[in-house]
């Protein structure tokens, strides 16, 4: 699939200012890596690394977590939102492991799916991240940049805008472009204050523009 020249020019932009980005999530282990994106639902990769860092030196075994009780994951995350249900799904996540699938992390997407906790765009993470399988899921920063942008529909659900960026771009650049994108979000892009200023792309965003053309 060809670019259109407006992608080729957000993704050149996007290549300077973010050549190599990449998870920002610390993990050792896949099964942690499957924890971390599960907890890191509606809260900041940093607030995630920090109750990580504690709840897998404390339990560093899936077993270890398994046994665990939902307390003791509970103490260790309770700095994070919505953590009484993610420690249940901490919990869930670890039995579903060594119980359906040998302590092994499936790559199969619906295989992930049935892990608590763990829906599309989790497991499109997983997949990406560990088996380097070509998807492109979509957070909050991305569906703010693709709505800015005029990747996708203003009212579109993440899903949609996913299948949208997916038809947009080579299938080569999924993963490149999902780093970029969160990172673009996350640091220059901001959903409050964005850096309009200095962006190189600002003529093509609605947000300083104020309209809501689409492509």
């Amino acid at each position: 699939m060809m670019m259109t020249t407006k992608l080729e020019r957000i993704f050149a932009y996007l290549d300077e200012l973010f050549p190599n980005a990449g998870c920002e999530l610390v993990y050792h282990k896949d099964y942690e890596l499957v924890i971390a994106v599960m907890l890191s639902a509606q809260t900041t990769d940093k607030a995630v690394n920090a109750v990580t860092a504690v709840l897998f030196s404390r339990f560093p075994s899936l077993d270890e977590l398994h046994n665990a009780s939902l307390q003791q994951v509970e103490q260790c995350i309770q700095t994070l939102g919505l953590y009484k249900n993610k420690a249940k799904y901490v919990k869930s996540i670890a039995e579903g492991l060594i119980s359906r699938f040998n302590y092994q992390v499936p790559s199969d997407k619906k295989l992930l799916q049935t892990l608590p906790g763990v829906g599309n765009k989790t497991a499109g993470v997983i997949r990406a991240e560990l088996f380097k399988i070509p998807d492109l899921p979509v957070d909050t920063h991305i569906s703010r940049i693709a709505k800015r942008l005029s990747l996708a529909k203003q009212k579109a659900n993440p899903l949609t805008i996913e299948l949208k960026l997916k038809k947009l771009l080579p299938e080569a650049r999924w993963i490149k472009a999902h780093h970029q994108l969160i990172h673009f979000g996350r640091y220059f892009c901001t959903a409050r204050n964005p850096h309009c200023y200095e962006c190189k792309i600002s003529d093509t965003c609605n947000y300083k523009n104020k309209k809501l053309a689409e492509i």
